[in-house]
């Protein structure tokens, strides 16, 4: 066999492997993005946004999420624990309608300090926090966010340049859905004294389901709060 027929052999080989590489990439790729996007949520459309429409370095910022938070062991609240959370968020709801910007930076802390009691990354660690929630609360977390962004914004900019107490009251509606999320036992949290097992009125996470809970409703409609 002549040297020009191995050379031409070598490279019809080449290129053969590098549209297989190509093709399996494409094949994988897809479903890859498809899963952090059913998974992220509302937070993949973010990250997204915020990497300027590149959907690679999206996904791998995503990706590196779930890489360093995925395993997380969320640690079950003990029922004084609960209580003490749940009273503190009726707290911050009613100081709300005299004091809506006390109440939001209230609302900040209470839910940075509820999110490391539940194993997340200490409330000190900010972003990390944040990330580690959008790995396992990613469809609530943005509430966390803009309580954050509000807070900060009062202590870091001008007097004047604070949020309203619309947006105020826009953020603290959306975070309760996370303060719920994470005050509330999960279907798997262990420890508890049923042991997980199903009760009659309670559904498979061994808690009443969502119809008969208490729930922590809240509106004012009744009464405007004063911006403090």
């Amino acid at each position: 066999m002549s040297t020009g027929v191995i050379i031409a052999l070598i490279v019809i080989v080449a290129a053969v492997l590098v549209v297989a590489a190509v093709l399996a990439l494409r094949a994988r790729g897809p479903q890859h993005g498809g899963s952090l996007k059913r998974r992220f949520g509302p937070e993949y459309d973010r990250a997204v946004a915020r990497h300027d429409g590149d959907t690679a370095a999206a996904e791998r910022e995503l990706a590196e999420r779930v890489a360093r938070h995925g395993s997380l062991h969320v640690r079950p609240l003990e029922p004084v624990e609960r209580e003490r959370f749940e009273a503190r968020w009726t707290a911050v709801q009613e100081r709300f309608v005299d004091s809506p910007r006390e109440a939001v930076g209230e609302a900040d802390r209470l839910l940075a300090e509820l999110a490391g009691a539940r194993g997340f990354p200490d409330g000190g660690q900010y972003e990390e926090q944040l990330a580690a929630l959008s790995v396992h609360h990613a469809h609530h977390v943005d509430g966390y966010r803009r309580v954050h962004r509000v807070t900060h914004a009062r202590v870091d900019g001008a007097q004047d340049s604070g949020a309203g107490t619309e947006e105020m009251r826009e953020s603290l509606v959306e975070a309760r859905a996370l303060f719920e999320d994470l005050v509330r036992p999960g279907r798997h949290d262990a420890g508890r004294p049923d042991g997980g097992r199903h009760r009659a009125g309670t559904d498979g996470g061994g808690h009443a389901p969502a119809s008969s809970r208490p729930h922590h409703s809240w509106s004012l409609s009744k009464r405007q709060p004063k911006e403090s």
